[in-house]
């Protein structure tokens, strides 16, 4: 996280929709050796009936962060927005440096093993909402498998549950700045071809 907490992001709503929108997020454990290890997985993250934030993940076996990730060990899962290089000559202002924008969401807690049919629902979920966005492509699903090799392939992986009990990310967007210089900032982005980054950046 950012030290200042004018970057400081805690809508819960919000984060949930970054999370929804990447799909991926790197996933920080410790592996067998005790060392960090970092991996990339495909996420899932919903709200159970107590209100608390879940994400589901998977794995493959071979992964060195699988090999050494027990029920009830804590990984930290980041996903990452737009983000962009911003030149201080964009600003209009003296006296400024080159700094990053961008957006990050932190997700921590206790992770639990799936067993094969709640990984298998996992999977199909997953599926079914990135499917979704490539629509009018009808969706696939794991029917159009050869029987039996789908089968094959689950047990190569390792699915996950994590109930988030740290939730928070991280918008730096220029907050502590003059909104002029924020949509000078965003004129120069959208000019660079990060039209994206341009909308965030903008002041309201």
């Amino acid at each position: 996280m950012h030290p200042s907490r004018a970057f400081h992001q805690a809508d819960p709503v919000q984060l949930a929709e970054l999370v929804s929108q990447r799909g991926l997020a790197m996933v920080v454990g410790f592996g067998e050796v005790g060392a960090p290890l970092a991996t990339h997985a495909p996420v899932l993250l919903d709200r159970l009936p107590d209100g608390a934030w879940r994400l589901r993940f998977h794995l493959s076996r071979g992964n060195a962060l699988a090999a050494g990730l027990k029920d009830g060990d804590s990984v930290l899962a980041v996903v990452t927005g737009p983000d962009a290089y911003i030149s201080p000559d964009w600003y209009g202002l003296e006296d400024q440096v080159p700094t990053w924008n961008y957006q990050s969401v932190e997700m921590a807690g206790p992770v639990r093993r799936l067993d094969a049919a709640r990984t298998t629902k996992m999977l199909d979920a997953l599926s079914a909402v990135f499917e979704a966005r490539l629509s009018p492509k009808p969706p696939w699903t794991r029917h159009k498998m050869t029987p039996g090799r789908f089968e094959a392939m689950l047990a190569g992986i390792i699915g996950y549950e994590m109930r988030v009990d740290r939730f928070e990310g991280t918008w730096k967007l220029g907050q502590h700045k003059p909104d002029p210089a924020r949509a000078a900032v965003a004129e120069a982005l959208q000019a660079n071809g990060q039209p994206d980054m341009a909308r965030l950046v903008r002041p309201d």
